[in-house]
């Protein structure tokens, strides 16, 4: 019989005459080991076939790990055994501890071997069962119950038998019209018009929503009943300042302590939606015009805290507008100076590259009607870039002398708008100057949904406000009137930004492509919260759900 080489089997090639398994002693190390013909007892430990475990063994043919076909680890794990005359005869790579007699081999492999087989030699255990072949795995049972048909989702943990859902997204419009983030995107597939799985709550990115309007820095006081007198103010107005009213500002900063706060309706509207929006900030960007003062300056940061991404167009020509808020009990006097916010300039501002891509970038616009009596000219660009690219422009009628003095460029305007928003009053002098001949608030809304339109993707919607009466909707099929919010009227502290904050919290959920009636229902809930403050003011975090 030959010795067993450091890589191979026992050596011994001819089956018919003797043990082992057949593999030279020079094989390689990755050479399957074919087995032992009989597997007598006192042949070499095949060191190739490195499954068997020597051990002092019985006579051959009761070997647990003998004879090829035989064997229970199958053909190439017979041949083992180890001979009586006992560790002399193992393998050099078990006996070294990985080494073979010529110093070649697999370092650390036989160790584990080796102390394996003196532990059980000492101890006279028997080796381990051989591994038995784990049974094939059973398919799974069938399903109890069928899967619901796509387009329908269930909800285990609740409980419920599941509902289909509504073609579309559920957005504003319904889901035969383009929206953006959803074409090429099949109704039920589970997913809302931004991508996201239906459920989830969408990222939105920076500079989703725009704004462009007048800044005002409001500078609130409590003031006597002296110095309204004094300028001639009335306890519950509002008014644009006059040359009388030039020292109105100074004093009121000097005399009273002040509190100062990012305002005018359009940057009012802008913050109001990035609070209720929260995350990412600058998720609302806003234009207008500034000057390069102190006012400016607490202007740029009130924005900032705000989070609102303010892009302003500074000059030097006039100051910052301002708008004095003087308050006397539960009245507040506002007094308005425009002054920088009438000097916008589209070609030196809107026009410049950089600020005509985040125009671009945009896919919810809103822009107060009060604007048209600055810069119509700058809407009109903003308005046709949305309606070509099937965006959402919304427009306010703001106030009763728009609809009157500014007919004309507003005209211009109303055929890109998708969203037109405006409160009673405000719509009583639009129907009279359009020649509606009605009163009747629901008439109205209907008639000038029905206006003319260019983009015919989307149908026009008209949202009116009544105060604490319901709000009216009109879309192309139907007026709908929705309850506000019930307040006590003794929490009730400031009732003028309340126009503003019942727009900012209809865009906070139009940015995500929800359905209108959850867009009126965040602006019922942001007016909720600002008529119980002073200004257009709001807590840390909304509790809207």
């Amino acid at each position: 019989m030959v010795a067993a080489g450091p890589w191979g089997g026992c050596g011994q090639e001819d089956l018919s005459q003797a043990d082992g398994c057949g593999v030279p002693s020079g094989a390689q190390p990755l050479s399957r080991c074919p087995g032992s013909a009989r597997g007598r007892a006192g042949h070499l430990y095949c060191g190739h076939c490195d499954t068997a475990r020597p051990r002092a063994l019985p006579p051959a043919r009761s070997l647990p790990y003998g004879g090829g076909r035989g064997s229970p680890l199958g053909p190439g794990h017979g041949g083992g055994g180890r001979s009586r005359a006992g560790e002399a005869l193992l393998p050099a790579r078990i006996k070294d501890g990985g080494r073979g007699a010529r110093g070649a081999g697999r370092v650390g492999w036989g160790r584990a071997a080796a102390a394996r087989y003196r532990a059980r030699r000492s101890r006279g255990a028997r080796p381990a069962a051989a591994p038995q072949r784990r049974a094939p795995r059973r398919p799974p049972p069938p399903r109890d119950r069928p899967r619901p048909p796509p387009g329908q989702w269930r909800s285990a943990r609740a409980g419920g038998a599941g509902r289909r859902r509504a073609s579309g997204s559920g957005g504003p419009w319904p889901a035969a019209q383009s929206r953006p983030g959803q074409a090429g995107r099949a109704a039920g597939s589970g997913r809302g018009g931004d991508g996201t799985r239906r459920g989830a709550m969408p990222t939105l990115s920076e500079n989703v929503l725009f704004g462009m309007g007048n800044p005002l820095l409001d500078i609130c006081a409590v003031v006597d009943k002296d110095f309204l007198d004094k300028y001639g103010l009335k306890p519950n107005d509002q008014i644009l300042a006059e040359e009388k009213h030039k020292e109105l500002f100074e004093e009121l900063v000097k005399k009273f302590k002040v509190e100062y706060h990012a305002g005018g309706s359009t940057q009012n509207s802008v913050k109001v939606a990035q609070w209720m929006i929260q995350s990412p900030y600058k998720a609302a960007t806003f234009f207008g015009c500034i000057g390069k003062d102190k006012f400016g300056e607490i202007l740029k940061k009130k924005a900032e805290e705000a989070h609102v991404d303010a892009h302003y167009y500074e000059q030097s020509e006039e100051p910052t507008g301002t708008c004095a808020a003087c308050i006397t009990s539960d009245n507040r006097s506002l007094v308005a100076n425009l002054a920088a916010a009438n000097c916008y300039k589209k070609e030196k501002h809107l026009d410049l590259e950089k600020n005509w891509k985040l125009v671009e970038k945009a896919k919810v616009y809103y822009i107060a009607g009060f604007f048209l009596t600055v810069s119509p000219e700058a809407i009109l660009k903003v308005a046709t870039q949305a309606s070509a690219n099937n965006k959402i422009f919304s427009l306010n009628l703001s106030a009763p002398f728009i609809s009157q003095f500014y007919k004309e460029p507003m005209m211009k305007v109303m055929p890109y708008v998708d969203v037109l928003f405006g409160n009673e009053t405000e719509a009583a002098t639009f129907a009279r100057e359009q020649g509606f001949e009605t009163e009747d608030i629901k008439e109205i809304a209907k008639k000038t949904q029905a206006l003319p339109k260019v983009n015919t993707k989307r149908q026009r919607i008209v949202v009116f406000t009544q105060g604490k009466d319901d709000t009216v909707m009109a879309t192309a099929n139907e007026v709908t009137t929705f309850p506000v919010l019930v307040s006590d009227q003794s929490e009730i502290v400031d009732t003028n930004g309340a126009g503003d904050a019942f727009v900012g919290g209809f865009l906070s959920q139009l940015v995500y492509d929800r359905p209108v009636t959850e867009c009126i229902r965040a602006g019922h809930y942001a007016a909720s919260v600002i008529i119980k403050r002073s200004g257009c003011t709001f807590p840390e975090k909304p509790d809207f759900h």
